[in-house]
């Protein structure tokens, strides 16, 4: 049988294609010049800085460096065991009509800007988190301990009657269960502050332990900051774990293991890449937040492992002191520094995320992960 011969193409197709690659070259070759023009204007900027090499800059860019990684470790703290959670369920156990349903809403919070959520949260969340201090520790402590009871509950049922509580659709039952857990824990967490601590859990954080509470701290930065970086880890989480082939899961489980064991033995080391490179996305998203940051916290250059203390990050720097800055100025340079050390810290957990991805891709691709 012979092949069907292939239409030539006319002069004027193949003038279109290579125009067309002529201008993606030109586009990509353009955007590679453009960071490298970047990297290379904030190095000159900061080299008279470099050049002296005063310990005192140092010392002036150490309580950035600290709020930065503060910051960042709240937000991914907050981030990634929900994102990677409602990656597992979503990829794993939702139902294909759901998740086709679920996936886009959730994909659309990514759309929410930035200084929206520092609004809401510098506004109205760092208020009332200090005004009910023990209800908000109380939600975070309490909740993810009810999911795990759910879980224990849901295991320990009968068999027959699981059938009406499927995993497919578990947000059917779950949200009811953790909305009536959350009511509980405010009802009970002002009872307890009363009668167990005998005063307002602020002031006694600030008597007995002599902890400062301040309106706009870490705690707050971290809940807004994970709110923000959780759907582009969830994105790229749940299309890694999607793309595991439903028939290595099936024949784990074919050969006795559990659904539980299928997951942890077979779908996350196949995803494992693309976890990673979702984990180091939002970390890179984390430290380079501006808008938040400058809007939920203090501002307050401190160097403290307390959670109830305000911070300044970075970014947050440049944003208030650039404009006010003069030109060739110590403080001009400063800021210079800190933005190439923000563009030397986002290319290089890029690069590292990149770099891993490949490398555990063509490991598992040869056979070689167990």
């Amino acid at each position: 049988m012979t092949r069907p011969a292939l239409p030539a193409r006319t002069p004027w197709r193949q003038l279109q294609d290579r125009i067309a690659t002529g201008l993606i070259t030109a586009a990509g070759i353009g955007v590679l010049l453009a960071i490298l023009a970047i990297g290379v204007f904030l190095f000159w900027e900061t080299l008279p800085l470099l050049t002296r090499f005063e310990t005192l800059s140092l010392e002036r860019l150490s309580p950035l460096a600290w709020g930065t990684l503060k910051a960042a470790i709240a937000a991914l703290v907050v981030a990634l065991p929900l994102a990677l959670g409602g990656a597992i369920y979503s990829a794993l156990f939702m139902s294909e009509r759901l998740r086709a349903r679920i996936k886009p809403i959730l994909e659309l919070m990514e759309a929410v800007p930035g200084v929206v959520v520092g609004f809401v949260a510098g506004l109205v969340l760092a208020p009332w988190v200090e005004r009910h201090l023990a209800s908000a520790l109380a939600l975070v402590v309490w909740l993810p301990l009810c999911a795990v009871l759910a879980g224990l509950l849901w295991h320990a049922t009968p068999a027959r009657l699981r059938g009406w509580l499927p995993l497919g659709r578990a947000g059917l039952w779950l949200l009811p269960w953790m909305a009536a857990m959350a009511v509980l824990a405010l009802w009970a967490a002002p009872m307890i502050e009363q009668r167990w601590l005998g005063d307002d859990l602020v002031t006694l954080l600030d008597r007995r332990f002599g902890l400062d509470y301040t309106t706009r701290n870490t705690l707050i930065v971290g809940l807004a900051m994970g709110f923000a970086v959780i759907p582009g880890v969830y994105s790229l989480a749940e299309d890694a774990l999607h793309d595991v082939p439903r028939s290595l899961m099936e024949g784990a489980q074919a050969l006795g293991a559990s659904r539980w064991q299928a997951l942890w033995k077979v779908a996350l080391p196949m995803a494992g890449p693309g976890i990673f490179s979702a984990a180091m996305i939002g970390a890179g998203r984390a430290v380079g937040e501006t808008m938040i940051v400058l809007m939920a916290s203090s501002n307050a250059a401190l160097i403290s492992l307390s959670p109830f203390e305000g911070l300044r990050s970075f970014s947050a720097a440049i944003a208030i002191e650039l404009p006010e800055a003069p030109p060739g100025g110590l403080t001009y340079h400063l800021l210079i520094l800190a933005a190439l050390v923000l563009f030397l810290f986002t290319f290089l957990v890029n690069t590292l995320a990149e770099t891993v991805r490949q490398r555990l891709r063509r490991r598992y691709r040869s056979g070689g992960g167990r």
